[in-house]
């Protein structure tokens, strides 16, 4: 029997999709040493939505389904904290989680299987053209994410990711897959709209 997979986990107050972007600054200590660990040994670690806690301090409750992030760049930040540029790779559920000694949460967990490229309905095909005129003006944040405007999967992952709707709502996006998630998003781009 295979063990089971660990992953260094960082829990946020945000939900991380599969290709999407992810700027952090970095200031514990525990998450300094996450980073050298995952450059180093080019290596992911998870991103969890906290659900309950503080990102710099104890984590009470976080959801269960996350998504794996590779670290692609890093600088000092002006104000001397070290930045790092990730982008979101593939989700996983949550089957367990403990706390290191130095306080780093770290999870038990069992891969999604990566979601299949499936061509974008005709009744969502407005969900391409809002990401066409959207994604531009985010500037660097979406420059180096591949554009795959015909993939039911990503084009929803990137509309749950800059609409300004609940964690709650991001979060049970990125639970759904590809036309699933569509179809949950039809009803909260309509209330935004309005």
């Amino acid at each position: 029997m295979a063990a089971t997979p660990q992953l260094p986990l960082f829990p946020l107050h945000t939900v991380l999709f599969p290709d999407g972007p992810l700027p952090l600054r970095i200031f514990e200590a525990r998450y300094i040493d996450l980073v050298r660990c995952c450059l180093r040994d080019r290596t992911s670690f998870g991103v969890v939505q906290i659900r309950a806690g503080d990102e710099a301090g104890e984590v009470l409750q976080t959801a269960e389904v996350g998504t794996s992030a590779r670290i692609v760049d890093f600088c000092r930040l002006p104000d001397g904290l070290l930045g790092i540029t990730c982008h979101g790779e593939q989700r996983f559920r949550l089957l367990s989680r403990t706390r290191a000694r130095d306080g780093l949460n770290v999870g038990a967990i069992e891969w999604f299987p990566p979601e299949q490229a499936i061509p974008v309905p005709g009744a969502y095909r407005h969900f391409v053209e809002l990401l066409r005129a959207a994604l531009p003006r985010f500037g660097e944040l979406y420059a180096a994410i591949p554009r795959r405007y015909d993939d039911a999967a990503w084009v929803g992952a990137r509309v749950a990711e800059i609409l300004p709707i609940s964690l709650a709502d991001k979060q049970a996006c990125l639970e759904l897959d590809g036309l699933a998630r569509l179809a949950r998003l039809a009803p909260l781009i309509q209330r935004v709209e309005e």
